[in-house]
């Protein structure tokens, strides 16, 4: 028998429930869609490994308690939001077509945060790309990105956010996001290549200045 202790992405069965860290009505702090209302679902689980990751405690899908979809729902629907991110762990490590179709069946618009390393099963309306060298993304990451958003953790990260850049469509929008404990050294450098690239933009956490989840 499949238990919370036990249980891991590929034991799930993601029409029914899914294994959540934590879900929330808060504003979107970063990225395109910084500064609007949204619900925020953040899905247990993740193999990406990223060493600044702020969210460690989200990487084992065990460490979790199963929630049905059914509460999830209706969790977002009390809410009143019109904007639902699903973001994790890795989120796409799961199918999310039961839970996106729910969702949109109830005209709320959805966007995700992932590392693009799966190949997304469900509805989404932004998906927003975060590469990590930790592990490579699926080509299908490149095809689907509304957004592509780079963390800045080393010189060499400018050089690396540009050939991914080159592999997204034209409308993609591009942003540059500085590691949260290194922004004191590279917002500066991120400032200066910006003018210098004005393709991309600045993502800034400001969930984390306002002091909101």
């Amino acid at each position: 028998m499949l238990t919370f202790e036990t249980m891991n992405p590929n034991q799930i069965n993601s029409t029914i429930e899914l294994p959540i860290m934590e879900e929330f009505y808060t504003i979107q702090g970063e990225g395109f869609h910084s500064g609007r209302a949204a619900y925020f679902i953040r899905i247990a689980g993740c193999d990406v490994g990223c060493v600044w990751c702020d969210v460690k405690e989200s990487w084992t899908a065990g460490d979790h308690q199963l929630m049905s979809l059914d509460k999830l729902i209706k969790n977002v629907i009390r809410s009143g939001t019109k904007f639902c991110v699903i973001t994790g762990g890795e989120p796409c490590m799961y199918d999310l077509t039961t839970l996106t179709n729910k969702l949109k069946s109830n005209n709320i618009e959805l966007a995700i945060e992932t590392s693009g390393c799966y190949n997304l099963k469900g509805q989404i309306d932004w998906y927003c790309f975060s590469p990590k060298k930790f592990k490579s993304p699926v080509e299908d990451a490149y095809k689907k990105a509304n957004e592509l958003k780079v963390i800045i953790s080393h010189a060499s990260d400018f050089d690396w956010a540009e050939n991914h850049a080159a592999k997204v469509s034209a409308n993609c929008k591009l942003y540059l996001q500085s590691e949260w404990s290194k922004q004191e050294r590279f917002l500066p450098l991120i400032i200066d290549y910006v003018k210098s690239n004005p393709k991309w933009k600045i993502s800034l956490q400001t969930h984390k200045t306002m002091n909101i989840p």
